[in-house]
């Protein structure tokens, strides 16, 4: 009975349009309230759900994504990649999908990854004869990818909540599967753009390659100092947030001197905005997720999966296609609060890897951030575009079914995924 009041209540709530937390929120109250449990559990497990160390990284890497992002170097990182890929049929889609996976190992967001491509390809691909529906489609695809590749704000969260799976290991992870996830995206960007002639008429000089690289470098440097000392035990998963953002402010303010003082508290700001509701969202969603753990709600509908007696192959269909309609409306945070209480004991169940599992899961929202109706990340590059959403519509579904194949091959061979955490000794 409580189930069904907490799962109907939370619906009826985003059905009446409020905002995620809210409705988190007012269900959780309302089930506690109903079973007669003291109220002062809703502000104790808030403040316990975002009190935990490993969380300190995601303003870390909001803050660090944004100032990549707003001092040039996504434009270099554009015109070095260029400069290796050159001018041809097609080419500046390939760009903007390698230029997507370099940024992703900075960011560890999809939506700002997303943003910082478009704000830079968008008006060249558009030059160049590019549909603007298609450019925004395959780069909100490709900035996607940013939750998988390391650094991934998603992956720190799964770890928080599924305490067996380390962040190292998740990272190691979500290398490889992130970054064929990205390269498969290339297939219907060289496809679609030879059908069509996307940029075949355009004809312009090569950038060259010596030079575009030293631009670049600082930006290249990024991901490996990241990486690097995360391997090396030099600094935590927590404390590399904190120097990819002495990094970024070195390099935008010191190297290239693109971002002034006003420019940084404008950056502070805009991070700690968006941080604040990432972190309202967990902390709000932790009271749902004790809620429904206190209950037994969610032990009593995993036993109930379980029970069924469905195979192996079944039930990771039936779980990926939930994880990919739920992709379509949530943020891969809220869908981690909401639904791994229900999905780990059926992993555990069922015998899976819970670091195999969480690269899988997170694959599955990555889809989710292109896939309308909600879609964050396609709304973002539409937004850039200056076009409805529906303009992308009879491009998206390609670069989902080819993101698609990426993640069956990481689910029928997991050793994609745990193959390198192995190697590293962190399994």
């Amino acid at each position: 009975m409580n189930g069904t009041v907490l799962i109907g209540l939370f619906l009826l709530a985003l059905v009446a349009g409020m905002p995620l937390a809210t409705a988190l929120g007012v269900a959780s109250v309302a089930v506690l309230a109903l079973a007669g449990f003291d109220q002062l559990a809703v502000p104790t497990n808030i403040y316990a759900g975002i009190a935990k160390y490993p969380l300190l990284a995601i303003p870390m890497f909001i803050l660090a994504g944004m100032i990549f992002e707003r001092s040039g170097v996504a434009a270099r990182l554009v015109r070095f990649v260029t400069a290796i890929v050159g001018e041809w049929t097609g080419s500046l889609a390939v760009v903007a999908v390698l230029v997507s996976m370099l940024l992703g190992g900075i960011s560890g967001s999809g939506p700002a990854d997303a943003a910082a491509v478009a704000a830079v390809m968008l008006p060249s691909m558009v030059a160049r004869g590019y549909p603007k529906g298609f450019s925004a489609a395959l780069i909100a695809a490709a900035g996607s990818t940013a939750i998988v590749i390391p650094p991934s704000v998603a992956l720190i969260v799964y770890s928080v909540l599924v305490p067996a799976a380390t962040v190292p290991a998740l990272f190691a992870a979500g290398l490889f599967p992130g970054m064929i996830a990205a390269l498969c995206l290339l297939a219907p960007a060289i496809l679609i753009s030879r059908r069509y002639g996307f940029g075949r008429d355009y004809k312009a000089e090569r950038p060259p390659l010596g030079r575009s690289f030293i631009d670049a470098i600082w930006g290249l440097l990024a991901p490996v100092i990241i990486l690097g000392g995360l391997r090396t035990g030099l600094f935590t998963p927590t404390e590399a947030a904190v120097v990819a953002v002495a990094y970024g402010i070195f390099v935008g303010m010191v190297v290239y001197r693109s971002i002034t003082l006003r420019g940084l508290f404008r950056v502070l700001v805009d991070a700690g905005e968006l941080s604040a509701v990432i972190l309202m969202i967990i902390g709000i969603a932790s009271v749902f997720a004790w809620a429904g753990n206190t209950l037994g709600i969610f032990d009593t509908a995993a036993k109930a999966l379980v029970g069924l007696e469905a195979s192996e192959w079944l039930m990771l269909l039936a779980i990926n296609l939930l994880l990919l309609v739920a992709g379509m409306f949530l943020d891969a945070v809220s869908i981690y609060l909401i639904l791994l209480p229900l999905l780990v004991p059926i992993a555990l169940a069922m015998g899976w890897d819970l670091v195999w599992f969480g690269v899988m899961m997170t694959i599955n929202l990555a889809i989710g951030q292109f896939t309308p109706p909600m879609a964050i990340s396609l709304m973002i590059t539409s937004r850039i575009a200056g076009i409805g959403m529906e303009a992308t519509f009879r491009w998206v579904i390609w670069m989902v079914l080819a993101m698609g194949a990426g993640l069956a091959l990481m689910v029928v061979f997991p050793q994609i995924a745990l193959w390198l955490p192995a190697r590293l000794g962190y399994l």
